[in-house]
């Protein structure tokens, strides 16, 4: 329940209380939130051969339906991350979970193509704000050295769903058909929207189960909360900061090679590999494994490095710059494998490299966009719609076209992989050009002291 505006939220307690842990709690509901939002995005990637099956589609149709999602997916990021930084991240984030459960379920009562590209719209237009609002609730309730740690669990609880999809969509899939196992996973999110909804507060101050010495721990380290109505997002000084071309053009990347992974994978094993449907779907999970463990070791290492340079803003730029070229390599060695399990096994240290530098994306975002986080961080990461927009379509039409050219099996798919190889190398590059110093309210440089 809320507290009583003429009551504290919390009694004053002794000075030397321990803090309570009302952080960790949201932590876990954050964590959830992310097992979900990816088991409902990735469920599609491993029922995408029995869809186009059953509705007549080709590869580069599906494409269209794929490309649906990503598309509202960067439309609406920036509107429901200001949602959030307007109205509070409680309401926004139970509404919109609602909102993609409601149309993850209807997934499953696709009649064709059309139908299809227009609940797959639908469905992005809701997973657009989770992440915005996220960020804005982990700035609200983590101190600063905390936040890469917050952000690290965050996102591998996101990449454990995905990870989670293709056998459990597999297991759905061969016991309620696939429009069947849509309508299951539509059902998790009303559960959590109900939950933290009644739990959840936008501020830490407010929560009767937080202390007076959780909420002074939390305070230490986090900007102040607004007393006056959210000024207006200054557009000109985002739109010509450096710093928001780069970042976006990483996640541009990126989020090339993701979505080629979460749609796209478990029908290369199939039918590039020849392995069967659930091997397929044991294999896709061991690359998409390799995505939490890239994301947990980087909010890890984003922590420890942040220590041990003084919180140095050059550390952001050096940590995303070794990940990306090194999975750039790692992709290009599993083309070269004859086994579809050694092609999967480097394609999950790929997936390492990928995903390392993603808590580092979170904490510079959150560094350079000070009362503007959801805005931005909205923007910044629609930015990497382009590349998640472009790739599906892409693979989706490659492999149709290779198709038509008489080409089979690994000579219709494996070419496409030194494409993602080189987008990785480009978003390497973009981040020894990133400069944390740079903060966008005024743009100027802020020197370190």
């Amino acid at each position: 329940m809320n507290s009583r505006p003429d009551t504290p939220a919390h009694e004053p307690l002794d000075p030397d209380a321990a803090p309570t842990r009302a952080r960790f709690g949201v932590l876990a509901f954050l964590c959830s939130l992310s097992f979900v939002l990816y088991i409902d995005r990735a469920c599609i990637g491993k029922a995408a051969i029995p869809i186009r099956e059953d509705l007549g589609l080709t590869e580069a149709q599906l494409g269209y339906a794929l490309a649906a999602f990503t598309l509202a997916y960067g439309i609406f990021e920036v509107p429901t991350g200001w949602w959030g930084d307007r109205f509070g991240s409680r309401g926004v984030l139970a509404r919109i979970v609602v909102w993609w459960s409601l149309f993850t379920a209807l997934t499953g009562a696709a009649l064709g193509i059309g139908s299809l590209v227009a609940v797959r719209f639908l469905f992005g237009a809701g997973e657009a704000g989770a992440y915005p609002n996220a960020a804005r609730v982990i700035a609200r309730w983590f101190p600063l050295a905390n936040r890469g740690m917050a952000q690290g669990f965050m996102l591998t609880s996101a990449q454990v769903g995905a990870a989670s999809a293709p056998p459990v969509a597999q297991l759905l899939i061969d016991t309620v058909t696939w429009r069947g196992a849509f309508v299951v996973f539509g059902c998790l999110g009303f559960v959590w929207a109900a939950a933290f909804y009644y739990w959840f507060r936008d501020e830490p101050a407010e929560h009767p189960a937080v202390n007076e010495a959780e909420a002074e721990l939390i305070e230490r380290g986090r900007p102040a909360a607004p007393t006056t109505e959210h000024p207006p997002i200054p557009w000109r000084s985002i739109l010509t900061s450096r710093n928001i071309w780069l970042l976006g053009l990483v996640q541009t990347c990126s989020s090339a090679i993701y979505y080629m992974f979460i749609n796209w994978y478990p029908s290369y094993l199939e039918q590039g590999r020849g392995v069967s449907s659930q091997q397929a779907a044991w294999l896709s999970a061991l690359v998409l494994a390799g995505a939490a463990i890239g994301c947990i070791t980087s909010g890890y290492f984003n922590d420890r490095l942040a220590r041990l340079t003084n919180f140095s803003p050059a550390r952001f730029r050096y940590f995303g710059f070794a990940g990306t070229a090194t999975a750039a390599v790692l992709l290009l060695l599993s083309v070269q494998a004859e086994s579809a399990t050694a092609t999967s096994f480097l394609a999950a240290a790929a997936c390492i490299g990928t995903m390392s530098q993603q808590a580092t994306f979170w904490s510079v975002t959150t560094e350079i966009s000070g009362r503007h986080l959801g805005s931005v961080f909205g923007l910044m990461n629609s930015m990497g719609i382009p590349g998640a927009f472009g790739s599906v379509l892409f693979l989706g039409y490659f492999v149709t076209w290779m198709r038509e050219e008489g080409y089979t099996g690994r000579g219709q798919w494996d070419p496409a992989f030194y494409v993602y190889a080189a987008l990785l190398l480009v978003g390497a590059c973009c981040w020894l050009l990133v400069d944390a110093n740079r903060k966008i309210a005024d743009d100027e440089r802020v020197p370190i002291e």
